[in-house]
This record gives C-alpha cells, structure tokens and sequence, in this order.
C-alpha cells in the first residue's frame, strides 16, 4: 500500500532559498545553545557535589534526571505539536528550559535541584521534537540526514559548551557562572526567533505544492520493528547517560585531570556528533540494521578502552571523539529515522513519541546506575557493565529487526 507524505515547502528550489536557509540555521542554533547548557551539569558535577555534599551516586542521579522531565514530555509534547504551531511549541520548551537551567544556580539543596533539573528536560523535549519534525517533514527523503543535520547543531553545542562553560565558571567565580551564561543565553535565543523565524516555515498545515511517496510501513504502531526497537532504545538511555553523567567525574576523580583538561576532553565528544551527517547520509543509502550493529559495536569497544586502558589526556581526548560519533552520528540517528520508517507517514510524529519516552526513561536513571556501579565495584568494571556489556547486547538485538518492512521511497 502507498502512503502519501506532504511536506510544506511552496516549491522544491524554495528548500535551499537564504531566506530559509537563515531561519533553519536560526532554529539549529538554538539547538546548539540547549546542548551547551546539557553539557554544563556533568563537566561541574564533581565541583557541585562537593559544595552541596551529595554521593557520586546521588551527583549522577541529578546529572541525568532530566532525562525523566524528556521521557515524561514525550508523548504531551507529540499531542502539542498536532494542535498548536511548531514555532509556539518551540518557544514554549526554550522557556522552560533556560528558566530550569537559571534556578539550578539558585538551589538550596538536592530537593529542589532535581525539580529544576527534570524541568529542564521537559524544555528540551518541546525543543527537540519541534526541531526534528520540522527538519524530516521538508527532507522526507533523507529522513536520518535530516536528523543528522539537527545533530550536526547538537554536536556543536556539546564540543562549545564545556569550553564556554570553563570561562563563564572563572569570569563568575565560581560553578553558578556557568548556568547564569546558558541561562541567559536561551532566553536571547527567544528573542532571535521570535523576530527572525516566520510561521510559515515552521508549519506544515498548509496545503503542500510537492509529495513523497513512500511505501511500506505497519498501520499500526505497535508491530514487530517497533517493539525490537523500542527495546533497543531502552538499553540505549543508560549507555549514554553512564557516558555523560559520569565519565567526566571519573576524569577528575580517578583520571585526576584538571578542569581544563576534562573540558577538552568532554569538547571531543561534541566534535564527534558533527560528523553526523556521515552517519545519516549512510544510513539513507545502507542498511540501516547493519548501521546500528556497527554503531553499538564502536560504543562497546571504545567504552571498554576509556574506562580501562587509556591513560593520557591524547587518549581520552581520541576516544571520547569515536564515542561521540558512534553515538551521535550512527546510533542516535539511525536508531530514530528507523523508528519513524517502522511505520505510515501518518503515524510518524507517534514513533517519535515513542522514541523520545522509550530512551529518556532510562536514561534518567543511567548517571545513578553507574554511581551505585561504581560504589559497589570500581570504575573499570562500571565502565564495562554499563557501556561495553549495555551496547553488545543491542548490537545482537538488532538482528531481530525486518528491514523489508519499513517504509521507504517509492
């Protein structure tokens, strides 16, 4: 059966006028100033911790619980998106995200740091869909090069972002520096949108002068793709956020580097989502199940060396670098486009739903899994529990998935 997805753009040359170009470029920066800020956490996380008195369990609980805020708003957010416009939608999520990240540097203790964490979350989950069903619905073609493009942003952010942070943090004179700066920040960021990005890019309501057919795809979302991948999807919340909840404690605690080094190293993780688009235009053109089998096979491998064989700041530096872009530029991007192809164009703002809940429920609870890891065991064996053992067991998973039944272009 066919199935006819619209875009709204007015004319296939209007894709690549400046005009929208600017206004996409607008919207990816502020991506890249919410990826910024989600760096902040985890690279002031030992600092934090010390000056509150929390656990390293306790510290990686609050690194990652906003994770919960982004699980949780997942599916009201899908629900948003089909009765008000993208640009509303995306307003709102950058309100509540800099106000989330502002209130962290007033909080009294761990109550009320969780709450303006998790909120944070609930902001970047109105942002990020937003973002991303913009940018698929106008490259429905290249659905996991679309979504690399918005990674590309992401990747910038979090490669800027502890660099900035580490100068914000001495400017100020201490850790609040850092989250006064981003705070500030997405706020401006409002501002550039409201006056430079019109309604009638973000929005797809309007009749659409061009169409994509694609066949294939479950009527239903809940079918045998979806399920696999769904599952996959919840082992990969706790790979990533072990990684970015608590690697950079690690760095400082065990590793003993300084500030600065650790910044550098945590930027290498960023520089390595800028190479999404590889990963994206592969996965387009490629088997996608093979893609994600190879993507978890390079999380495994480099998470077992970060935590158990390098020594130097060079080694740390090289390897966060092919983590980051086995994860962002592989994993994440086709472990997303394949869950939207699971299924019709129609319901594909629904996968995303899914998507978004299924890796952002676990993913809370990642940073305190590896602090409780870590407190029963020792950093080495954390390590390759939570991120070699975690992403073997999803590259095996994949083999479950049935590429014939995914939708595609005709």
């Amino acid at each position: 059966m066919t199935t006819l997805a619209k875009t709204n753009m007015p004319a296939a040359k209007s894709a690549t006028s400046l005009p929208i170009l600017f206004m996409f470029g607008v919207i990816l920066l502020s991506y890249a100033v919410n990826a910024m800020d989600r760096m902040v956490f985890p690279l002031l996380a030992s600092d934090i911790r010390k000056v509150y008195g929390f656990s390293v369990a306790d510290s990686g609980f609050i690194a990652t619980i906003f994770t919960l805020g982004m699980a949780v708003a997942g599916w009201p957010t899908g629900y948003l998106l089909s009765r008000y416009s993208r640009k509303t939608v995306l307003q709102v999520g950058a309100l509540i995200f800099s106000t989330g990240t502002l209130l962290i540097a007033l909080a009294f203790g761990y109550l009320d740091m969780l709450v303006y964490r998790t909120a944070t979350g609930v902001g970047e989950t109105m942002q990020q869909m937003a973002i991303t069903t913009i940018a698929t619905a106008y490259f429905v073609q290249h659905r996991a090069l679309a979504i690399a493009t918005t990674q590309v942003a992401f990747g910038l952010g979090n490669f800027a972002g502890p660099l900035l942070a580490a100068s914000a943090v001495s400017a100020y004179g201490g850790w609040q520096g850092a989250f006064f700066a981003f705070g500030i920040a997405g706020f401006a960021m409002m501002f550039v949108i409201a006056v430079f990005v019109r309604r009638s890019f973000t929005e797809t309501r309007a009749e659409a002068a061009t169409a994509v057919r694609l066949v294939g795809g479950a009527s239903k979302l809940l079918n045998r793709n979806t399920v696999v991948l769904s599952i996959i999807t919840l082992i990969t919340g706790p790979i990533l956020y072990g990684y970015l909840g608590l690697y950079s404690t690690f760095l400082r605690e065990q590793m003993h580097f300084s500030g600065g080094d650790v910044a550098f190293i945590m930027s290498m993780f960023g520089l390595g989502g800028l190479f999404a688009p590889v990963g994206g235009w592969l996965g387009d053109r490629m088997p996608q199940r093979a893609m994600l089998a190879g993507g978890y096979i390079g999380l495994a491998v480099a998470g077992f060396l970060l935590f158990n064989q390098a020594q130097s700041i060079s080694d740390h530096a090289i390897l966060s670098f092919i983590w980051g872009f086995a994860h962002t530029g592989v994993v994440y991007v086709n472990l997303w486009s394949s869950q939207i192809k699971t299924v019709r164009a129609e319901l594909g703002a629904r996968a995303t739903g899914l998507f978004i809940t299924c890796l952002y429920t676990t993913s809370a609870f990642g940073g305190y899994l590896m602090g409780y890891l870590v407190n029963r065991t020792n950093w080495s064996t954390a390590g390759t529990i939570q991120l070699t053992l975690f992403a073997t067991v999803c590259a095996l998973l994949c083999g479950l998935l049935r590429p014939k039944l995914m939708s595609k272009p005709e």
